[in-house]
């Protein structure tokens, strides 16, 4: 079924229908952060120890990057899904780019305050990026289904 397909049997004449109870790519976002919270305080507690209060806080400050980049590529693929598939591709491409040289202005702003420490910044935004998507990926296709999609099947009682 094409997008024009869908948007018309859905009868809103263009857009997709909101799903009743949120996007589904805010609910997916919000389980990486969630599966973060485990990480996070022993990374800013081990980026203490080898670099310091400036370790810490910049770990502390990629972490906030991270999460809020998730956040706004949520916000960004949620607004293009409800417009148009055209929408979707530009917010996605565009949002891209736009949310790389925003992490990078902010990190190159940030690097003049004196706590500043780049390796531990550097890591943190990389691994984290990395490691959060690597792990939604494997969780989403062993369960073909992502954490917000997750339906109850009719006959079947959700846990």
């Amino acid at each position: 079924m094409t997008p024009a397909e869908f948007a018309e049997r859905a009868g809103t004449g263009g857009t997709y229908p909101a799903s009743d109870d949120g996007s589904p790519e805010r609910d997916i976002a919000f389980d990486m952060a969630r599966r973060s919270l485990w990480v996070f305080p022993a990374w800013v507690v081990v980026s203490g120890f080898i670099w310091g209060m400036g370790g810490a806080l910049s770990s502390a400050l990629g972490y906030a990057l991270v999460i809020g980049n998730l956040a706004a590529a949520a916000a960004l693929m949620a607004w293009g899904a409800r417009t148009s598939p055209v929408a979707l591709m530009g917010a996605t491409l565009g949002g891209f780019i736009v949310r790389l040289a925003a992490l990078a202005g902010i990190v190159l702003a940030v690097s003049q305050l004196g706590f500043f420490e780049p390796i531990p910044i550097a890591i943190t935004i990389v691994a984290s990026h990395l490691g959060l998507l690597a792990w939604e990926i494997r969780y989403v296709s062993l369960r073909l289904v992502a954490p917000g999609l997750d339906r109850q099947r009719p006959g079947k009682e959700q846990k």
